[in-house]
């Protein structure tokens, strides 16, 4: 009977013991600070039509050279013209850079923190935006059309 009662204990300290570290796990997890993109080194810079190209010539390779291990993006600059203007459904500003000719373009969306930055812009301007991608230009089948490379965590670094 000692014995039962003293396996019982053990396997009690092991289960709580493993709920407390899952928990510290969790904690520092849910807890760990955002990605500060805008203060973080560029991996590559590139006009918007090299991107979308790549993308759509190899859309593979294109994710091995921008993605790394884990999925994360590198942090880019891109630079290209202002085709569109407009807002997502959390009121963050969407600048859509893209050429006339291009088949695609890339969406470049902003943060609750830099959306301010893009006041001064219009359509037409030749801007350059610091990001990370979260997902490259596509054809869509079922649609009939091309789909953009999507930026996220964007800010403006300059605007000519």
């Amino acid at each position: 009977m000692a014995t039962k009662n003293k396996i019982l204990k053990i396997a009690l300290i092991i289960i709580g013991g493993s709920i407390l570290i899952a928990g510290s796990i969790g904690f520092y997890m849910f807890n760990k600070p955002a990605r500060d993109v805008q203060n973080t080194k560029t991996d590559y810079s590139y006009e918007a039509s090299q991107i979308v190209n790549e993308y759509l010539t190899d859309a593979q390779k294109a994710n091995d050279k921008y993605l790394d291990e884990e999925g994360n993006s590198k942090v880019l600059e891109i630079t290209g013209m202002i085709a569109k203007i407009s807002e997502d459904f959390n009121n963050q500003k969407v600048l859509l850079l893209q050429s006339p000719d291009d088949k695609a373009g890339v969406s470049c969306t902003f943060t609750s923190e830099t959306n301010l930055n893009t006041s001064t812009v219009k359509v037409g301007d030749q801007i350059t935006i610091k990001g990370v991608i979260r997902s490259g230009a596509s054809y869509d089948e079922d649609l009939g059309m091309y789909e953009n490379v999507i930026i996220e965590k964007s800010d403006i670094v300059s605007n000519k």
